[in-house]
């Protein structure tokens, strides 16, 4: 960084670099500027403010030579309202209970066929590409949201900071894919869509989906605490059965 700025500005850079509001502030304004983005792009998937804010932020920090250590000082304050944010996702289901409540079973038949299918093709892939077991068995939880997803990791002898780079993954490319593939699908309901989103890419993709209707994104919050369950239980079945 040093070789980009006059030394002056270099050491007020270093300055900054200590301080927690330098990444509080930088999350705040990639932030505003990604939302900005998105709404002169018409709100499509690929200009999604998340993903946008993601690649922003980490092109800043590779340029600029910032430890994300330093940048994460500041930003825990925003990392914080995660749980928060989380648990407002229980305000749209709540709206949406007696849809939930008469539809709770196929939910229940659909989701945790929908969570087998995408922890054993992933595994199943990974084997056949030559993958070691401690890749395969990080890449089981993918499609669930990352506490949870690095602990079944960790309880089945994988690695939880791979499985969280493969959540996020997963989570970035569903969202970026999801209102297309239900375009094509044709698939029009949005209980199905947010169910099918939640399922698939947890979080990253349930945000586009609320953002989009109320109960899509009310089923997408369901299916990411359904699919944590679910997976949870099933994948240390999967692993033996196949002997991942």
């Amino acid at each position: 960084m040093h070789k980009l700025l006059p030394l002056p500005f270099f050491h007020v850079w270093a300055y900054l670099q200590t301080q927690p509001l330098l990444g509080l502030t930088a999350t705040l304004c990639t932030w505003e500027l990604a939302c900005l983005i998105d709404a002169r792009a018409g709100h499509r998937a690929i200009s999604n403010p998340t993903v946008i804010s993601i690649v922003i932020l980490a092109a800043a920090l590779l340029i600029t030579q910032t430890p994300y250590a330093a940048y994460f000082n500041g930003a825990q304050y925003v990392h914080f309202l995660l749980g928060p944010a989380t648990v407002a996702l229980a305000i749209p289901m709540y709206a949406n209970f007696e849809t939930i409540k008469r539809n709770f079973f196929a939910i229940i038949i659909s989701l945790s066929a929908g969570s087998v299918a995408a922890a054993t093709s992933a595994m199943l892939i990974a084997r056949a590409l030559g993958a070691s077991h401690q890749v395969i068995i990080s890449l089981g939880p993918k499609s669930v949201t990352t506490p949870i997803a690095m602990g079944i990791a960790q309880n089945l002898g994988g690695q939880p900071p791979l499985t969280a780079v493969f959540v996020m993954i997963t989570g970035i490319f569903g969202t970026l894919i999801c209102t297309t593939i239900f375009r094509l699908a044709r698939i029009k309901d949005w209980r199905a869509q947010g169910l099918a989103a939640g399922t698939a890419a947890h979080g990253l993709a349930t945000s586009q989906m609320l953002r989009l209707n109320e109960t899509a994104g009310a089923f997408g919050g369901l299916a990411i605490g359904l699919n944590g369950i679910v997976t949870s239980l099933a994948l240390p079945i999967l692993v033996r059965l196949f002997g991942f």
